[in-house]
């Protein structure tokens, strides 16, 4: 592959449609991956592979060029993925796995999305390249991610966009241009995510990259969607002339080069247009989504996200402009866009500004107009904010400006954020969450050498930190800068008409009132009801429990390797090598270890140890499903049914219990806990369990509620009735129930192990799919199987 087929494939990803970059470089862990997959072919004796990645690339490109995706890419990669398994091609799998994550993302095909996603990790991981900094396993972590937040999976998203950083560290050139793709998906989550000062900077930096990078950066289309990525990043900030610029370069670098005919070109136009719609400059806007239709159309057909998006924004826009009685020009848009307006024409002396609402479910660069909240809660008489949001307000406010100030030199090595002990730090805090170890707390990390140098005076620092801020009514916090004097609150008033956003769980919808900006509405007028609305009230945060003190502290300075040991009992993972340490391992434990989010780590330090904790190895994944399997067979399928029919109703309890404590648990474990975290203790399991069930992604997304039904019924079914008011009317209608669930829950988990090839096998006893699943694990090592 040259170096212009190379490089495009790491194209920024605001701008580009439905083939972005990042997901299209499976060139790139193609030949990462080559050499791990020749070295473990090497080792087993096998002869060489027969399916050749080149041509797979060269087929699909074919694809492209010809603009038939919509109906051949989908067929031609399913059977690519059938021809490189089939030839025991783990490499040349990785490849295909990571084109298709691109092409399902761009038809908004996200539900099966997550199969590739949970593939190429697991793929990645039997290959050893979780444990390195290839080059491979750099691409294929920004595919996931990319593909996670696609589909609005954003806590998971940035997860893997930092492991992907501290990758890319050490495997990447500074002048790389997939570094250039990794800051430009940050900045579209981060935008996606109502921080839009974190965006700009991302985008700046990308660009950067690209224009280094390029042998002639203006008529680089990689160096267009760049511009056009922080011109809508600039609109959500209302920098109105700076976004004009942006956009119409854009535009300009696409002319220059006669690039008009490109895929991406569409990308710039909608771009522009948004702009334009932004200034009012309304026949300007429908101009350019009607052009942008045209080669959406072209490209990739009506059926797709990105097709209808526009649409929408066109239809918005002929709306606008119509009740501005503006006259549009309803000529054929087949053509070039010499009716737009080039890089050079000025901005109204005093632009008017319009809705920036962006809706990037496809390509960010198709954004819709949107005004309403995303749905407003109802107001408490609590702190309104949760936990995690009001920690990075305190850091960002208080925390990072201390450090700049106090420890300069250090500013670029401590890592911060929230992990570990507490409700909040699994996003589940509440009001009730609220009477103890809650208010404005973070985490600091530090490694040996610098914890001995300036330890206990930042803890000193950190704790003298004031802690009375805040909340408006939109949830935004704000910390008093002032000598700490007490640790009390403000926050608005429960009083009717109240209404606040407490955090990213009712998220306004993009271009709405944020805890970073305001929309354009929300100007003087509203401003003063605002005001109105944060009347402060007394709320003493909660006092904090001996359990959150001395060695058990939650918050504060630590040494990384102190923090995780006094979580897990260990200062780094457990070797990969070593399942019998990772087996003794609860995984309430290392949810522990790995919830919460990091908000800064400039050296990759803590990120790259946490991560340890959750590559939990596929060998030791596959012992645990085996040992559920057998304890949902043995309780749930055997025992229960038994002790019901002796009348035994503790016995049947106690039975319910160990099947839901299993049954869930496998939930998390085929669903991949590098993607989607561990089950945490008891009190969170459930709320954990409906997170992940109302996840598209989701794979077995019906256990959950099948498992609160039988918990409900279970009363009836082992005590008659008494516990729950069913008025002792009997057990055998809430017994049949209960065992018809039970067996439909192991046929489909049946069905799932088939799916992922764990098993050949139909027998719904799940007993007997032990053997199956643990044929599949490669060590040894007796520890990860079964008597």
């Amino acid at each position: 592959m040259d170096e212009e087929a190379l490089l495009k494939q790491f194209a920024a990803q605001f701008a580009h449609g439905p083939d972005d970059a990042d997901d299209t470089d499976a060139a790139a862990a193609a030949q990462g991956a080559d050499s791990t997959a020749n070295q473990v072919a090497d080792d087993a004796d096998q002869s060489p592979a027969t399916f050749d990645t080149q041509q797979f690339l060269n087929g699909l490109d074919a694809i492209f060029d010809r603009h038939t995706a919509a109906t051949e890419a989908g067929p031609y990669l399913e059977q690519a993925m059938v021809d490189a398994e089939n030839a025991g091609d783990e490499a040349g799998l990785l490849t295909v796995l990571n084109e298709t994550m691109g092409f399902y993302r761009s038809q908004g095909r996200h539900k099966e999305n997550q199969w590739i996603v949970q593939r190429a990790l697991e793929l990645a991981a039997r290959m050893g390249l979780t444990t390195g900094t290839s080059e491979a396993w750099a691409t294929t972590l920004i595919n996931c991610a990319t593909s996670m937040r696609a589909a609005k999976q954003y806590d998971q998203a940035e997860d893997l966009y930092h492991q992907a950083q501290s990758v890319c560290r050490h495997s990447l050139a500074p002048t790389d241009r997939r570094l250039a793709a990794l800051h430009n998906n940050l900045s579209m989550l981060y935008s996606e995510t109502n921080r839009p000062d974190k965006a700009e900077l991302e985008l700046r930096e990308a660009l950067r990259i690209i224009e280094a990078s390029s042998v002639n950066p203006d008529a680089d289309i990689d160096v267009s969607s760049s511009h056009t990525n922080l011109a809508l990043t600039l609109l959500t900030e209302h920098k109105l002339e700076d976004a004009h610029w942006h956009a119409a370069k854009a535009l300009e670098i696409y002319r220059t080069g006669h690039l008009e005919h490109s895929a991406h070109y569409a990308s710039a136009l909608a771009g522009f247009a948004q702009v334009c719609f932004a200034e009012r400059r309304y026949a300007d806007a429908v101009t350019g989504y009607r052009h942008a239709l045209a080669v959406i159309e072209e490209c990739y057909g009506k059926d797709t996200d990105y097709w209808r998006i526009t649409a929408d924004n066109l239809r918005q826009a002929e709306e606008a402009a119509a009740q501005a009685g503006v006259t549009v020009d309803n000529a054929g848009v087949a053509g070039d866009a010499g009716a737009l307006p080039q890089s050079g024409s000025r901005l109204p002396d005093s632009p008017a500004q319009g809705k920036t609402g962006a809706d990037a479910t496809s390509s960010p660069s198709t954004v819709s107009v949107s005004t309403g909240s995303a749905g407003a809660a109802e107001a408490v008489s609590a702190c309104p904010v949760s936990g995690l949001k009001l920690a990075r307000a305190f850091w960002t406010q208080m925390g990072k400006p201390m450090i700049a100030a106090k420890y300069p030199q250090y500013a670029g090595r401590i890592a911060a954020g929230l992990v570990g002990h507490g409700s909040e730090c699994y996003g589940f805090d509440d009001t009730y969450s609220q009477d103890h170890d809650f208010g404005p707390r973070f985490c600091l990390w530090l490694t040996d050498e610098d914890y001995a140098a300036i330890g206990e005076q930042l803890e000193a620092d950190y704790e003298a930190l004031p802690r009375k801020f805040s909340v408006d009514a939109q949830g935004r916090v704000t910390f008093e800068a002032h000598a700490r004097s007490d640790a009390s609150g403000t926050f608005p008033s429960a009083g009717a008409g109240s209404t606040v956003i407490p955090d990213a769980t009712n998220a306004p919808t993009p271009g709405t009132a944020t805890d970073d900006t305001a929309t354009a509405e929300s100007g003087a007028a509203s401003s003063d009801v605002a005001e109105a609305m944060t009347t402060p009230i007394d709320a003493p945060l909660s006092p904090v429990t001996p359990r959150a003190q001395g060695a058990n502290r939650r918050d504060g300075v630590f040494r990384i390797g102190d923090f995780f040991e006094s979580i897990t009992g260990y200062r780094t993972a457990p070797a990969q090598t070593a399942p019998h340490e990772w087996l003794m391992l609860q995984e309430s434990t290392l949810a522990a270890a790995t919830n919460g989010e990091v908000f800064a780590d400039p050296t990759g330090l803590f990120s790259k140890t946490r991560q340890g904790f959750k590559n939990m190895p596929d060998d030791v994944r596959l012992a645990l499903i085996s040992k559920r399997l057998g304890m949902i067979a043995q309780a749930g399928q055997y025992n229960l049914p038994r002790s019901l029919k002796r009348g035994d109703g503790a016995a049947a309890w106690l039975s319910i219990h160990e099947f839901v404590q299993a049954t869930a648990s496998l939930v998390f474990l085929v669903n991949v806990p590098m993607v989607v975290g561990y089950m945490p203790y008891y009190k969170w399991q459930f709320a954990a369990l409906r997170k992940l069930s109302g996840s598209m992604f989701a794979l077995l997304p019906n256990v959950g509620e099948q498992l609160e039904t039988v918990m409900r019924l279970s009363s009836a079914a082992c005590y008659g009735g008494a516990g729950f008011g069913e008025g002792g009317k009997g057990a055998a209608t809430a017994i049949e129930k209960i065992n018809d669930i039970v067996e439909q829950i192991a046929a489909d988990i049946v069905k799932e192990l088939k799916r992922e090839h764990l098993t050949t096998s139909g027998e719904t006893f799940l007993e007997w799919q032990r053997p199956y699943v643990e044929d599949h694990i490669a060590s040894d090592d007796p520890v990860l199987k079964s008597l």
